[in-house]
């Protein structure tokens, strides 16, 4: 045609982030890939762990005057892990919340929930929970009381905990594990009772917890 000799069409933008993505999505979920993680907690590894803050997070509930539940997070938990599946009962584990990073989507109720009606930011910035004991209740359970301190009180609580899985992460390259956890407080207890028993007394709370390998 006029000797110009057609060029090869260039994929659009699009299409090129598309097929990189789908060439990715195959590298992490490959077969190699799934097999670098396990479900069975007698595959972790022992030693030390630190809480990865970017994944870990506590989300709580309460119930508003019986006609709803409201429900806000705590995120970047900072905690650190000793464990060693073959002594489950020697496990250590502490963990430090930034209570000044309460967050519910809603501005004016983080404001009221930082004050002194409740949280009490400006005096205690952060609750602690420095596990007391770990008793295994399954193949993969496990029952974990320790001493959370709140508002400046320290009372016993007992988490119902889930091994979810261990492994190399895709990403980073770095031999992590999951667990998830739940349990309930009672905030009065804690000296946090604006409003009981309209905004219920008791506080749900299911924490997710991505660890990292110390070394």
């Amino acid at each position: 045609m006029d000797g110009v000799t057609p060029q090869p069409a260039k994929d659009p933008p699009l299409r090129q982030t598309l097929t990189l993505a789908a060439v990715a999505a195959a590298l992490l979920f490959s077969p190699a890939a799934q097999a670098q993680v396990s479900k069975a907690p007698a595959d972790v590894r022992a030693g030390a762990y630190v809480a990865d803050p970017n994944h870990s997070k506590i989300t709580w509930s309460i119930t508003h005057f019986g006609f709803s539940t409201y429900i806000g997070q705590f995120p970047g938990v900072m905690a650190n892990l000793k464990l060693d599946p073959k002594a489950p009962a020697a496990t250590t584990l502490d963990a430090t919340i930034d209570t000044t990073k309460i967050g519910t989507l809603n501005p004016a109720l983080d404001t009221h929930l930082k004050s002194a009606d409740f949280l009490d930011v400006a005096k205690f910035p952060q609750a602690t929970f420095k596990a007391t004991s770990v008793k295994p209740t399954g193949d993969s359970t496990a029952e974990i009381t320790g001493d959370l301190t709140l508002h400046g009180v320290t009372k016993p609580v007992t988490l119902q905990a889930s091994f979810v899985q261990g492994g190399i992460n895709p990403i980073d390259k770095k031999y992590s594990l999951g667990f998830q956890a739940k349990g309930v407080i009672k905030r009065s207890e804690f000296g946090v009772k604006a409003y009981v028993p309209n905004i219920s007394d008791d506080v749900t709370l299911e924490i997710d917890a991505e660890f990292k390998a110390a070394s």
